[in-house]
């Protein structure tokens, strides 16, 4: 009786297991990125990717042409129409999404937003950096390079975007909490990165004396540098502050031509993203906001935040 009662435990056992499995074979998150193909956002996907390969789900990945809103749309009608178990979504544009992210959470598809968030849907959560605090701290540090009547130029991200707006407000707040008086010189751009170089040389031809560029991103950045190289400056003529720290960003960092980086933890935030999808689509309550964090990169510590973050790995400048 002993061996027969041990046999059924086995067998309920295993069948558990196998129901298990089969129903975490059956969990379909669907991973939509913005279509950018710059560091940062391959360090995002990478953590996104890791985490679905981790937790064994079917994980699919799909992005959108470089800010084609009505691509991602189209994306996301037809995850609605496959009934995958929940979308993980970096949106090319915040409210331009928001009728799509609707019908995906009325048909019962948790939705959450990496990186950028969802303007006029509710959302099962947004996982990014709190753009706005990591920005405030750009601009502090901004504003103790510099003397009242100083020139700063500002390369924004797309501004039809929620990062760009929180990353703008919070680079100018805290630049004005440090010091009113400056004159600020705004190069919009769509995070494009020739659009940076252009928009940063036509701002140095017209202010000559400019002391700082901070860049929304650091593709930006690099941009900034090129543009500095075109108007004969040297590394560190003018300070450059990045925003991401990325590979491409901290290799400038160490070349000595940025001086300050408002660093993300970039594959953090993918990997969280699709781990928190996860969650919602079996059933587990998750927070509406998540920060994943961010630091202040400098000089003096760029070497210990590139190997604590995974970043090195990536980077030329060793």
């Amino acid at each position: 009786m002993k061996l027969k009662h041990s046999l059924k435990l086995v067998l309920i056992g295993t069948m558990t297991a196998g129901f298990m499995s089969l129903a975490m074979a059956e969990t379909t998150i669907a991973y939509i990125t913005n279509g950018n193909t710059n560091e940062g956002w391959t360090l995002i996907n990478g953590g996104a990717k890791a985490a679905g390969e981790k937790a064994g789900v079917k994980f699919i990945t799909l992005a959108a042409e470089k800010g084609d809103l009505s691509k991602q749309l189209a994306i996301v009608e037809d995850m609605i129409t496959r009934k995958v178990s929940a979308i993980a979504i970096a949106p090319v544009d915040s409210k331009g999404i928001a009728p799509a992210i609707n019908k995906a959470m009325a048909a019962g598809i948790p939705v959450v937003a990496v990186d950028t968030g969802v303007s006029g849907a509710k959302i099962t959560s947004f996982v990014a950096t709190d753009n706005v605090k990591a920005a405030m701290v750009q601009g502090k540090w901004a504003g103790e390079q510099i003397k009242d009547g100083d020139t700063v130029i500002y390369v924004t991200g797309d501004q039809g975007q929620s990062t760009g707006q929180e990353r703008k407000k919070g680079f100018e707040d805290g630049l004005n909490a440090v010091r009113k008086n400056v004159k600020i010189v705004v190069v919009p751009t769509t995070w494009d990165q020739t659009m940076a170089q252009n928009g940063v040389e036509a701002a140095l031809r017209a202010n000559p004396a400019a002391k700082i560029i901070a860049c929304a991103w650091d593709g930006g950045a690099l941009g900034a540098k090129a543009a500095m190289l075109s108007a004969g400056k040297k590394a560190g003529e003018i300070k450059i502050a990045g925003f991401d720290g990325s590979p491409g960003g901290l290799d400038m960092m160490k070349q000595g031509w940025q001086q300050a980086n408002a660093a993300q933890m970039l594959a953090k935030m993918g990997q969280v993203g699709v781990e928190t999808a996860i969650a919602a689509a079996n059933k587990q309550k998750v927070a509406e906001r998540i920060d994943t964090g961010s630091f202040l990169v400098l000089p003096s510590n760029v070497d210990k935040f590139a190997k604590d973050s995974g970043v090195a790995q990536f980077m030329k400048a060793k």
